[in-house]
């Protein structure tokens, strides 16, 4: 059966598993096939139509106050991505490790649908329950899974592709599942690939919050990959004790035991106490392994893991608090070329050296959060940069996700309480994203904070003081918002004691850095021609910086690894490239590109992958697409 094209191998599958109740091995893919005999065993029946199971709500909060910690990095995320992947009839759900859904963001033209229906906050998407599914299947198997089409156990989920990625938990399990579910009929084959990358970013969110208190090493071995998702972060206490690796150290550092319960300084040839000096002096560190690799290294959370160093710290915290000038090399990972940016940041600089809040304000994608990642840099505060989606805090739970809670205080609390998103940016920046979102009844609890800045935990506890730089955004107007009464006047009056606005990417002087700086990100070795950012140039880009992070994202995966991005060659066709045009467009580039590149090797699909940087099954999945191949 190897003539026959893999739409036909299928049609072939069906047909034995809904005539003869038998899955067969030479027309599925392993990964599919175990799964349809599982379900077959389980005794499900294709044709039946499976009734999906919604939890009630309590149980669905418990759920959520299980995975609290995984769900407010994950949902930060799924919003990013969301705005990724371009189209429409798409959702993005998040699934607990038993298959459960727990949060869900779809599209508006996927939300009537019927599947949107069953796909929703409660559902139970178990492979025993659904049969063959993404969501359910990559937890099971602890890997990426796409299920296509017709490749679903039960016939009425056929019309959905979707792509799933488990999520693991600093301690290797999994900790949840993320998965971008669509119409089959607007399939988009650069899905999976930008799953994989908002799971690892989840991955290191979790990694840094298991790991507060540590010292987390950020290192790579080229110094402009340091705060990418290529660098890789390695857990030590105060002691240079190893407590945890995440994948990319792993890589980095193969053939060492980069394990729990071994030291330092069996992986690296520098002494722990004279990396920790120079690490109070520098910003960045250079480190060689035992094996001759030489890394760049960034320290996160020095001065809370190694007290007995914080006298040798690079300046006293009285001169840190003096400094209004943020230094150049603090302005890192973002372009501020454009004078209304550069003129943001220097306001930025002169508020958090008088520690007084700030408001920053601009249309979605403007690159809020990174400004206020500048503020942190620039205040010189030793402590976390903490992050808060104010639409997403829930109402009944905001007391405790902000001021933390007792043992006990209520249904679900974890052994031993929680600090509090407040506690944690004690010493540091807490940062109110979507402030104009914020429910009205939850401001009062914002206001009565700011009064005074002191805490206490939900269910006992005394009250204590700490020390916050507040930064707030959004994309709302909010005297509108204060005129409807959807806003606190006196909350708003708090808030803006200095305001930035940042202007739309449109708008900006500084575009062809903006595009450049973002690709570099995406694929260091890709580049962008002048003809490619002059089209890019005339787009409109109501998403903004994010916006064109995707776009480029989906150019890069088209160009391959390293590839030069020309958009002027295809005729202009790729000037509207968000448009189902331009999809086809880079589909198209992406499987000519593969199969020049196999055919250039002699048919070898292991070099093929090689050379492109991708995996041996994209390949294949590749040349199933070029011409010849779908014809037969």
């Amino acid at each position: 059966m190897g003539s026959l094209s893999p739409a036909e191998r299928l049609r072939l599958a069906r047909i034995a598993l809904q005539d003869r109740g038998i899955a067969s091995p030479e027309l599925l893919a392993p990964e599919i096939l175990r799964s349809w005999d599982r379900c077959l065993e389980a005794g499900l029946e294709p044709h039946r139509t499976p009734e999906v199971i919604h939890v009630d709500e309590a149980i669905l909060r418990q759920a959520r106050e299980r995975y609290e910690v995984t769900r407010r990095l994950a949902l930060a995320e799924m919003h990013n991505l969301y705005h990724q992947i371009s189209g429409s009839n798409f959702m993005i759900a998040l699934g607990d490790p038993d298959g459960m859904v727990l949060d869900t963001i779809t599209d508006d033209t996927f939300r009537t649908t019927a599947d949107a229906k069953n796909i929703r906050a409660g559902g139970l998407w178990g492979e025993l329950s659904q049969g063959t599914n993404a969501l359910g299947l990559a937890a099971g198997m602890r890997a990426p899974v796409t299920v296509h089409g017709a490749e679903h156990f039960f016939t009425i989920h056929g019309g959905l592709t979707c792509n799933a990625v488990p999520i693991f938990g600093p301690t290797g399990d999994v900790a949840a599942v993320l998965d971008a579910s669509s119409d089959c009929r607007s399939r988009q084959r650069h899905t999976m690939a930008l799953v994989k990358m908002s799971v690892r970013q989840i991955e290191n969110g979790l990694f840094r919050e298991a790991h507060r208190n540590d010292l987390v090493l950020i290192f790579h071995t080229r110094a402009e990959y340091l705060r990418t998702l290529s660098a890789g972060l390695l857990a030590v206490d105060g002691s240079g004790r190893v407590l945890a690796a995440n994948r990319q150290a792993e890589f980095f550092l193969q053939g060492l035991p980069a394990r729990p319960g071994h030291h330092f300084a069996e992986l690296f040839r520098t002494g722990f106490n004279q990396f920790l000096d120079e690490g109070h002096r520098r910003e960045r560190v250079r480190l060689e392994d035992h094996e001759g690799s030489s890394y760049v290294v960034a320290i996160d959370n020095l001065r809370q893991a190694c007290p007995i160093h914080a006298g040798k710290e690079r300046r006293a915290p009285e001169a840190k608090a003096r400094a209004p000038v943020a230094r150049a090399d603090w302005v890192t990972d973002f372009v501020a070329e454009d004078p209304a940016v550069a003129a943001a940041l220097r306001q930025v600089s002169g508020a958090v050296a008088r520690a007084v809040p700030i408001l920053i304000r601009g249309a979605t994608g403007t690159g809020k959060e990174l400004v206020a990642r500048h503020a942190h840099r620039a205040s010189g505060r030793p402590g976390a940069f903490v992050p808060v989606n104010c639409a997403a805090l829930p109402d009944s739970l905001v007391e405790a996700e902000l001021f933390g809670y007792a043992e006990g205080a209520f249904t679900g609390a974890r052994r031993g309480g929680a600090r509090g998103l407040v506690a944690e940016a004690d010493g540091g920046t807490l940062f109110l994203d979507e402030i104009g979102d914020m429910p009205v009844q939850l401001q009062s609890i914002l206001l009565r904070l700011l009064d005074d800045w002191t805490i206490r935990p939900v269910g006992g506890g005394a009250r204590s003081k700490v020390d916050v730089q507040l930064v707030a955004a959004t994309n709302v107007d909010l005297e509108v918002a204060v005129a409807a009464g959807r806003f606190r006047a006196d909350l708003f009056y708090r808030l803006n004691t200095v305001e930035v606005e940042l202007p739309p990417l449109a708008r900006r002087a500084d575009f062809a850095a903006v595009a450049r700086h973002l690709l570099r990100a995406i694929d260091p070795g890709a580049r962008l021609t002048d003809a490619a950012v002059a089209a890019l140039a005339e787009r409109p880009w109501p998403g903004n910086i994010r916006e064109l992070r995707g776009v480029l994202t989906r150019l890069a995966i088209a160009a391959g690894v390293g590839g030069v991005i020309d958009l002027a060659d295809d005729g202009g066709t790729a000037r509207g490239t968000g448009g189902p045009g331009a999809e086809a467009t880079l589909e198209r580039a992406v499987i000519d590109r593969v199969v020049a590149t196999w055919e250039r090797t002699g048919g070898n699909v292991a070099e093929t992958a090689r050379i492109l940087g991708v995996t041996r099954n994209t390949v294949y999945k590749k040349l199933r697409g070029r011409p010849e191949a779908s014809s037969r």
